[in-house]
């Protein structure tokens, strides 16, 4: 019995085209797009985007009145339902300016050295006495479990900061 090649290929090429797209579009429209959906109606977002591969990635734009933390725990419950085991990363995009980005630059030596020691309490303190020299910089902070949330606004523009907090080891020996 001999094959014919063509309509062989034709039939690989057509049930992979069937497969693939039947994946990508139960991809995108029952994943991807109930999880945007959502975001986008949470108060503070502008826009987002969720990526779902190896990683879940968020991508979401904020306006200067968003709460970060409340947002963060909008997108880990909404996620944990078609994450599994995979990492969820949320990137925060916001209209900050020059100025602030220039005054987290100053202060973020003092928060990166309570973060190493965790003395948390001590992030609010340190970023209110430094925002006293710029005027109309208003800070705020707030900390869950596993973040502190550091929300700098000025005017129209705002920066949003998320800072992970890694528990220390625990152990007899100091390299356990």
């Amino acid at each position: 019995m001999k094959l014919k090649l063509i309509p062989l290929l034709l039939a690989v090429v057509g049930s992979s085209a069937i497969l693939f797209g039947g994946w990508f579009a139960y991809h995108s429209v029952a994943m991807e797009s109930p999880l945007n959906q959502a975001l986008n109606g949470t108060p503070g977002v502008e826009s987002s985007e969720a990526k779902i591969g190896n990683k879940v990635v968020f991508n979401v734009k904020l306006n200067p009145q968003a709460q970060l933390s409340e947002i963060v725990h909008e997108i880990e419950k909404r996620a944990a339902d078609i994450s599994g085991d995979r990492e969820v990363q949320i990137h925060v995009d916001s209209n900050s300016s020059s100025e602030l980005e220039a005054w987290w630059s100053r202060a973020l030596f003092d928060v990166a050295q309570a973060m190493e020691t965790s003395r948390y309490a001590s992030i609010p303190v340190s970023l209110e006495e430094k925002a006293g020299l710029v005027q109309g910089l208003k800070v705020e902070s707030q900390m869950d479990e596993k973040n502190v949330y550091v929300k700098l606004t000025q005017g129209e523009y705002a920066k949003f900061v998320i800072l992970p907090r890694t528990p220390a080891k625990m152990g007899v020996w100091p390299n356990e």
